[in-house]
C-alpha cells in the first residue's frame, strides 16, 4: 500500500495533571510517525523513523501496524484511564509518556521529543491545523444540519402522505363495506320474497287439494256412495207405494 494513502493527521489538546495543557499534532504513516508538541511559546518534535518504530514494536511483541494504531489512539485522543506525562529530559528535550493496560498489566510508553528550531512554525502549524479542523467541523455540522432539515421535511411529507393514504383506505373500506351490506340486504329481500311466494303457492295447492278430497262415513263409504244409496231407497219406496195403490183399485 502506498504510504501517502495511509497518512492520517491528529491534533490533541492534552490535559496533564499539575501542568498547563499542551497541543500534540501527529502525522501517522504506514510504518512511522511524526509528532509536534507546543505549549504556546516553546515547541518540540519527535520524528520516529521506521527502524525506531519497528524496534519498539519488537520490544513490546507487537506488529508495527498494531503498535502505530495504539500510539495513534493515545496521542490522537486523550484516554481517561491513561496517565500522561511531559517531563524534562537532557538538553532541553522533553519525554512524552502515557500508560495503558495490557492483559491486566499497566504499561508505559515513552518517546523523546527534541526542541524545535522554529517555535513559531510549529505553533502556527498547530494553530492552522486546528483552524482548518474547526472549519471542516463547522462545514460538516452545517451540512448535517441541512441534511437533517431535508430528512425532517421528507419525513413530515411521508407522514402527511401516509395519513392521507390511511384516510383514503379507511374511506374505501367503509364504502366497500356499505356497498356489500346493500347488496347483501337486497339479496336477502329477494330471497324472502321468493320464499313468501313459494309458501303462498303451497298454501293454494293445499286448499285446492282439500276441496277435492271426498268425505267418508263411519262405515268407510264415500259421500257419492251414500247419495246413490239414498236415491235407490227412494226409488224402491215409490215403487212399493205404486203397487199398493194398484192393489186397492
Amino acid at each position: 500500500m502506498v504510504e501517502s494513502e495511509r497518512t492520517k493527521h491528529t491534533c490533541l489538546r492534552l490535559e496533564i495533571s499539575g501542568a498547563d495543557p499542551i497541543f500534540i499534532k501527529g502525522t501517522w504513516y504506514h510504518s512511522r510517525f511524526d509528532i509536534s508538541v507546543t505549549d504556546g511559546s516553546s515547541s518540540w518534535i519527535c520524528n520516529a523513523t521506521e527502524e525506531e518504530v519497528a524496534e519498539r514494536a519488537v520490544q513490546w511483541d507487537q506488529p508495527v501496524s498494531e503498535y502505530l494504531e495504539l500510539a495513534e489512539q493515545y496521542l490522537g485522543f486523550q484516554q481517561p484511564d491513561s496517565v500522561y506525562g511531559f517531563s524534562d529530559a537532557l538538553e532541553g528535550s522533553k519525554r512524552l509518556s502515557w500508560t495503558f493496560e495490557k492483559e491486566g498489566t499497566k504499561l508505559e510508553w515513552r518517546w523523546k521529543c527534541k526542541p524545535s528550531h522554529d517555535n513559531k512554525k510549529i505553533t502556527v502549524g498547530v494553530l492552522d491545523f486546528l483552524m482548518e479542523a474547526n472549519i471542516r467541523l463547522s462545514e460538516e455540522v452545517v451540512n448535517k444540519t441541512r441534511s437533517f432539515g431535508k430528512m425532517k421535511s421528507e419525513a413530515e411529507r411521508c407522514i402527511t402522505q401516509g395519513e392521507k393514504l390511511c384516510k383514503e383506505k379507511t374511506e374505501f373500506e367503509d364504502a366497500t363495506y356499505a356497498k356489500f351490506l346493500s347488496v347483501l340486504n337486497a339479496k336477502k329481500a329477494k330471497l324472502r320474497a321468493l320464499r313468501d311466494k313459494e309458501d303462498s303457492g303451497k298454501a293454494v295447492e293445499e286448499e285446492e287439494s282439500t276441496d277435492r278430497t271426498e268425505s267418508f262415513d263411519d262405515s268407510g263409504r264415500s259421500d257419492n256412495e251414500q247419495g246413490e244409496e239414498v236415491a235407490s231407497k227412494k226409488a224402491t219406496s215409490s215403487k212399493a207405494r205404486g203397487q199398493k195403490r194398484a192393489a186397492r183399485s
